[in-house]
Protein backbone atom coordinates (compact mmCIF):
# COMPACT_ATOMS: atom_id res chain seq x y z
CA UNK A 1 0.00 0.00 0.00
CA UNK A 2 2.79 2.39 0.94
CA UNK A 3 4.74 1.53 -2.19
CA UNK A 4 1.75 2.25 -4.43
CA UNK A 5 1.19 5.55 -2.62
CA UNK A 6 4.79 6.61 -3.22
CA UNK A 7 4.46 5.71 -6.89
CA UNK A 8 1.27 7.72 -7.31
CA UNK A 9 2.80 10.65 -5.41
CA UNK A 10 5.86 10.61 -7.66
CA UNK A 11 3.83 10.50 -10.89
CA UNK A 12 1.50 13.30 -9.73
CA UNK A 13 4.32 15.56 -8.60
CA UNK A 14 6.15 14.99 -11.88
CA UNK A 15 3.06 15.95 -13.89
CA UNK A 16 2.29 18.95 -11.69
CA UNK A 17 5.90 20.11 -11.89
CA UNK A 18 5.84 20.00 -15.68
CA UNK A 19 2.48 21.78 -15.84
CA UNK A 20 3.53 24.65 -13.57
CA UNK A 21 7.09 24.89 -14.87
CA UNK A 22 8.89 24.06 -11.65
CA UNK A 23 12.66 24.23 -11.85
CA UNK A 24 14.66 21.05 -12.31
CA UNK A 25 16.07 21.53 -8.82
CA UNK A 26 12.58 21.48 -7.29
CA UNK A 27 11.56 18.42 -9.30
CA UNK A 28 14.79 16.68 -8.33
CA UNK A 29 13.94 17.27 -4.68
CA UNK A 30 10.65 15.43 -5.13
CA UNK A 31 12.46 12.70 -7.09
CA UNK A 32 14.82 12.21 -4.15
CA UNK A 33 11.88 12.12 -1.73
CA UNK A 34 10.22 9.42 -3.87
CA UNK A 35 13.50 7.51 -4.05
CA UNK A 36 13.72 7.62 -0.26
CA UNK A 37 10.14 6.35 -0.06
CA UNK A 38 10.90 3.47 -2.42
CA UNK A 39 14.01 2.63 -0.41
CA UNK A 40 12.02 2.65 2.81
CA UNK A 41 9.38 0.35 1.28
CA UNK A 42 12.12 -2.03 0.12
CA UNK A 43 13.64 -2.05 3.61
CA UNK A 44 10.24 -2.72 5.19
CA UNK A 45 9.61 -5.57 2.76
CA UNK A 46 12.96 -7.12 3.63
CA UNK A 47 12.24 -6.78 7.36
CA UNK A 48 8.87 -8.48 6.88
CA UNK A 49 10.46 -11.30 4.90
CA UNK A 50 13.10 -11.83 7.63
CA UNK A 51 10.45 -11.89 10.35
CA UNK A 52 8.47 -14.51 8.44
CA UNK A 53 11.61 -16.59 7.91
CA UNK A 54 12.32 -16.49 11.65
CA UNK A 55 8.74 -17.51 12.44
CA UNK A 56 8.98 -20.54 10.14
CA UNK A 57 11.46 -22.24 12.46
CA UNK A 58 9.15 -21.89 15.50
CA UNK A 59 6.44 -24.22 14.17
Amino acid sequence: MFLAGVGVFWVLVTLIGEEYGWSLRTRALFDLAALAGFGFALWQTFQLWRARQNDKGDE
